[in-house]
């Protein structure tokens, strides 16, 4: 064997048993515990900025000034969407098909809440295909496609690959929660590390061109910054749900890094709007102000969140889809944050209702604020939030009302 054949050899090998590597070493409850350990110091901060931990007390669009811009791509696509059952993602597959492309939905459908909210969500993504194959002189049933099953499912996922040949990723679906993912961390690993990491190895295997993956505010912790930006250091996360996340774009870069795959983590911040989850406090708030019923307030009012209304975070996943970037991360907020007490009260002025609140001490993972900074967002994908707090609630308000009656007692499956 000749020495160029002897390299080859011994790269094709290297690459072997990383491959192998990898998939054995990142299953499990070990995965949190090498990543986590691995990356403690490691930053994916801008060039130029210091390891050291950071905070911010402004947006800093000067960080990103020198990044290069990828030019949006405008031809049709073949997009893949996990999780497209939820609220996030049968939002997303909604614009999707609305604008033209066609949509490969994966989901398990799992009981996490109701599903039969979920249903509605697959039912309604049939009624905007049939809808759009009128238009596109094309079946419904070629224009999306609808599997039942768990990513983690290799057989079900490769023959996906190979049948509808998606040249564009986006990992949704997720274990969501910080308050559970304390009860059964386990599971937390399995639906968010193992099955990101399968994702990427799906695309590693099938090259589609660009890839983004949900990732979470959560992974901020108890940052000390006013505005969140994606130059911190963010590897002291405070729940098995946010190291979950911060594990997943820990991966994500590997992937990058090893095999050259296009990859975009998004950190979602606090998402709302109609058909929102049913555990998430917007939700709730509404549901439990309508009926009549106590709400539970964890704190005393003054803890803030970045709430960010569906639309625009749908606005922000479609740009990400759109621009294969080698690999960034980008937050996608409204921009700045709301009181507790004050999301409340404008609760109280669209539902047309006082609410009952009842005290509780503050809960266990929960972080005092969260704050978008999203000028990397607005520079590199032209994201900007366009639906302020109180209009959101209206608009949610205004579809629960019709989902559910003006006393929130109804229920109209066709507009969960």
């Amino acid at each position: 064997m000749g020495s160029e054949e002897e390299g080859m050899a011994r790269r094709e090998h290297k690459m072997l048993l990383s491959s192998v590597t990898w998939r054995t070493a990142l299953t499990g409850s070990l995965v949190l515990m090498l990543l986590l350990n691995f990356y403690k110091s490691f930053s994916l901060e801008p060039t130029g900025t210091s390891l050291v931990k950071m905070s911010f007390t402004k947006p800093s669009p000067h960080l990103w000034k020198d990044v290069p811009i990828v030019a949006p791509h405008t031809g049709h696509k073949t997009v893949l969407v996990t999780g497209a059952a939820g609220f996030i993602g049968s939002h997303v597959a909604d614009k999707l098909l609305e604008r033209g492309d066609d949509v490969i939905v994966v989901d398990e459908v799992n009981d996490y809440y109701d599903v039969r909210v979920k249903e509605g969500n697959l039912n309604l993504l049939r009624e905007k295909a049939k809808q759009m194959s009128a238009s596109r002189d094309k079946a419904a049933d070629e224009i999306l496609a609808i599997y039942r099953g768990d990513i983690n499912d290799q057989a079900l996922m490769k023959g996906i690959f190979e049948k509808h040949k998606p040249k564009w990723v986006c990992h949704l679906a997720a274990r969501a929660g910080v308050r559970p993912s304390i009860q059964d961390p386990l599971l937390y690993v399995r639906a968010n590390v193992q099955g990101t990491t399968n994702m990427l190895e799906y695309s590693r295997e099938y090259h589609p061109i660009n890839v983004v993956v949900a990732s979470s505010s959560s992974v901020y912790g108890e940052s000390e910054s006013t505005f969140f930006s994606e130059a911190e250091n963010v590897n002291e996360p405070v729940s098995p749900y946010a190291a979950t996340k911060r594990s997943g774009e820990l991966i994500s870069y590997t992937y990058h890094k090893l095999y050259d795959i296009n990859i975009t983590n998004l950190r979602f911040f606090t998402v709302y709007g109609p058909r929102g989850r049913p555990d998430m406090a917007p939700y709730k708030f509404i549901s439990r102000v309508a009926t009549s019923s106590p709400i539970e307030q964890y704190g005393d009012g003054t803890t803030s969140r970045d709430y960010t209304y569906i639309d625009d975070i749908v606005d922000g996943v479609v740009r990400a889809i759109d621009r294969p970037y080698p690999y960034q991360i980008f937050n996608l907020g409204k921009g700045y944050g709301t009181k507790l007490n004050e999301f409340i009260s404008l609760v109280e002025k669209h539902v047309g209702k006082k609410a009952n609140i009842k005290l509780m001490p503050p809960q266990l993972g929960d972080v005092p604020f969260t704050n978008a900074d999203v000028s990397k967002a607005n520079r590199l994908l032209g994201y900007s939030s366009k639906v302020t707090i109180d209009e959101g609630i209206r608009r949610t308000v205004a579809w629960y009302k019709e989902a559910f009656g003006e006393d929130g007692l109804g229920m109209n499956y066709k507009r969960l």
